[in-house]
């Protein structure tokens, strides 16, 4: 196998296995709190990405880099990932996953309304229509079905969610930090794993131990190890050996998955309009972000983002 044939293995894995994901807290979550999950599934994963990094030589972060450790800490893994795993238990894992893949979409309108620096083109005013009008035939399908008790608690903490990232996505292109991103991902987790396991207990929504099913602990597992570690590496080798454009592909491809899979693994509903309506976001989602890459390589000085 060849190096580029690896690095579309790597892709492909990275797409299949974070797709499942949602699928995998979603199972999770159905016998334990979502706060819970997402503390116990982030302190695993960082303290073997910070063990990791450590035992290769890196330093624990100075002072100001641990402030801004906390703040990305706080929007990517407490808003974004304790919400998003929260959301999974009143909604699907597709529905929670197509939502999170709108961010680019979120990016370009807080650009416009805060910094009034994003120029809206034809373009990408094609995308954000379609980007919308997509998962608004999601949820316009979803409407005609009788949904569990705090589907619209799901749909909210999901969008809560999706800005969070969204804010996170704004402030690390503006904010460039002297640190191994992938390094400083870890401490990231660890941090929030902290803050989500301390809400987990101050509130009461936890279980002891263990009570946590078997069935919880190997979804657990899977978020760990498949999620966390696997596809983790699997993304560091994709882009370090695609171009930037091919190896973004698989934030469209995480969605379909989750919905495949979730309809197979979990029986969620899967009609022809929230299929179609995905589709559409995806498109949309995909045109923002190229009409977006458009007006970069446009501009006479542009910067090289940070993870």
């Amino acid at each position: 196998m060849t190096q580029q044939q690896k690095a579309y293995f790597a892709l492909t894995l990275t797409s299949v296995l974070w797709g499942s994901t949602w699928v995998a807290s979603k199972v999770a979550v159905q016998h334990a709190p979502g706060l819970q999950v997402a503390g116990i599934r982030l302190l695993t994963a960082g303290c073997i990405l910070v063990g990791w990094f450590l035992w290769k030589g890196e330093k624990i972060p100075r002072l100001a880099q641990f402030k801004w450790l906390l703040l990305m800490a706080l929007l990517m893994f407490v808003c974004s990932n304790g919400l998003a795993t929260i959301s999974l238990k009143y909604i699907s894992s597709g529905l929670s996953s197509l939502i999170a893949a709108m961010y680019p979409l979120c990016v370009v309108i807080m650009e416009m309304i805060f910094f009034k620096n994003q120029k809206i083109t034809a373009y990408t005013f094609a995308g954000l229509f379609l980007g919308i009008g997509g998962i608004a035939l999601v949820l316009y399908s979803h409407a005609f079905h009788v949904q569990p008790p705090g589907y619209g608690i799901g749909i909210v903490t999901s969008v809560i969610s999706m800005l969070g990232w969204s804010v996170a996505t704004i402030l690390i292109a503006r904010n460039k930090m002297d640190m191994n991103p992938y390094n400083a991902t870890g401490w990231q987790m660890l941090i929030g794993s902290i803050i989500l396991l301390t809400l987990s207990l101050s509130t009461h929504n936890y279980i002891p131990l263990q009570q946590i099913s078997t069935r919880t602990w190997l979804a657990i597992a899977y978020l760990v190890s498949a999620g966390s570690v696997i596809a983790f590496a699997a993304f560091i080798y994709s882009m370090k050996n695609l171009a930037p454009a091919i190896a973004s592909l698989y934030a469209y491809m995480n969605p379909i998955v989750a919905i495949l899979i979730g309809a197979w693994v979990v029986g969620e509903h899967l009609t022809l309009p929230i299929i179609m309506g995905s589709l559409i976001t995806l498109v949309g989602v995909y045109i923002v972000n190229r009409s977006l890459h458009r007006e970069k390589e446009q501009s006479p000085t542009t910067d090289a983002e940070a993870m």
